[in-house]
């Protein structure tokens, strides 16, 4: 069990935490959509700090011996889940950035075209 020193270190470097990506968000320096994790993340370390009885429950239910297992199986589960929505986020950056160097060589090539015909006309 944690010590009550201990919790309210957690406590407080948590609410830090949430404060600062909070901070982020309302800067635009960080979206929404992918802080959303990281909020709900620091949200539920906090539940779990406050209620240290709860990860025991869950563990149980889940039928995982050990309550360190049960934090384990969590952090696991946050980064799968973190890693599909990055690599969600990529694909369609990399589908974005494809297109946009497409219609760039086409705006070129039609520059190019101008110029020419421009040259023509001008001899």
């Amino acid at each position: 069990m944690l010590t009550l020193k201990l919790q309210i270190i957690v406590a407080i470097t948590i609410i830090s935490a949430l404060c600062i990506i909070i901070n982020m968000i309302r800067r635009k320096s960080l979206e929404l959509r992918y802080a959303l994790s990281w909020l709900t993340a620091g949200i539920g370390i906090l539940i779990l700090d406050l209620f240290p009885d709860l990860i025991k429950t869950i563990a149980d239910i889940m039928g995982i011996d050990t309550p360190a297992n049960m934090l384990f199986f969590l952090g696991f589960c946050f980064s799968l889940g973190l890693t599909f929505v990055l690599t969600i986020a990529i694909s369609r950056m990399s589908v974005r950035m494809k297109k946009i160097a497409q219609e760039l060589a086409l705006y070129q090539k039609e520059l190019e075209t101008l110029k020419s015909e421009n040259a023509q006309k001008g001899t």
